[in-house]
């Protein structure tokens, strides 16, 4: 995190010069990360990286322009990540997320929010497409919970809630999850944010299951919300790792 002044200045200066040449190379990106949590919900983060989404056919390019200007650039992991170094201070490059499930792609950017950063013009990730990846960070040493009720609070008025539900249709259960995290947490807020057919259609959803069979196969999808604290399951608890195949 940032400390000082010097750092504060350091960061924004290098910020402002990644978007510019981003800009000027026109590169196809968006903001996430603690930029486009203070789009949506006005909390401001001192941070030493900025969180770039793009598809994953313009990573390289975006890689490629960075280091024709001598930044450090790393390929940190090909289904999803890669970086730009100055410093102290880089750049995540995301295009998908571990199991293939946040996959960037066109219609994120005809939805994204325009805006401006340290006076640069850049585009932010939906507000749906921001609580659909954060979803899925619940580790023991990350847990993305109060960002995702921070942005329904102050942004949740506005949501597009049956965008949401498709985003998350798959895994409706950690929406469900979330809808009840957010009316523990905002008791008096919750009824004028959370539209209560989006409520109702999840719970229909959680009663359903009782009226089916359990799996044949015992599965564990714990390491699609949390990469560390499941190991136990599979390697000794005989529980099969959920996976998803792309072709």
């Amino acid at each position: 995190m940032i400390e000082t002044e010097k750092q504060k200045e350091e960061a924004n200066a290098f910020f402002m010069e990644s978007l510019e040449l981003l800009n000027q190379s026109d590169c196809r990106y968006m903001l996430g990360g603690a930029f486009a949590m203070f789009h949506y919900t006005g909390i401001f983060r001192n941070t030493k990286d900025l969180d770039l989404f793009c598809k994953s056919s313009e990573y390289p390019r975006i890689l490629k322009q960075f280091k024709a200007r001598g930044y450090e650039i790393e390929l940190t992991d090909v289904r999803w990540l890669a970086k730009v170094f100055k410093g102290d201070y880089f750049i995540d490059i995301i295009f998908d997320s571990v199991y293939n499930i946040c996959t960037i792609d066109d219609t994120w950017h005809e939805r994204s929010a325009k805006g401006t950063l340290l006076g640069v013009p850049v585009e932010f990730i939906p507000a749906e497409e921001l609580i659909w990846c954060k979803l899925y960070v619940q580790n023991r040493e990350r847990n993305d919970s109060a960002d995702i009720n921070h942005t329904l609070l102050k942004y949740g008025k506005s949501l597009n809630w049956e965008h949401l539900l498709f985003r998350m249709d798959q895994h409706w259960h950690l929406l469900l999850s979330q809808i009840i995290n957010f009316q523990f947490v905002y008791p008096a807020d919750y009824r004028e944010i959370i539209p209560k057919w989006i409520f109702d259609e999840l719970i229909r959803r959680a009663n359903e299951q009782y009226d089916l069979p359990p799996p044949k196969e015992k599965v564990c999808r714990g390491p699609m919300i949390d990469q560390t604290q499941y190991q136990i399951d599979i390697k000794e608890w005989d529980y099969k790792v959920c996976t998803i195949i792309t072709i």
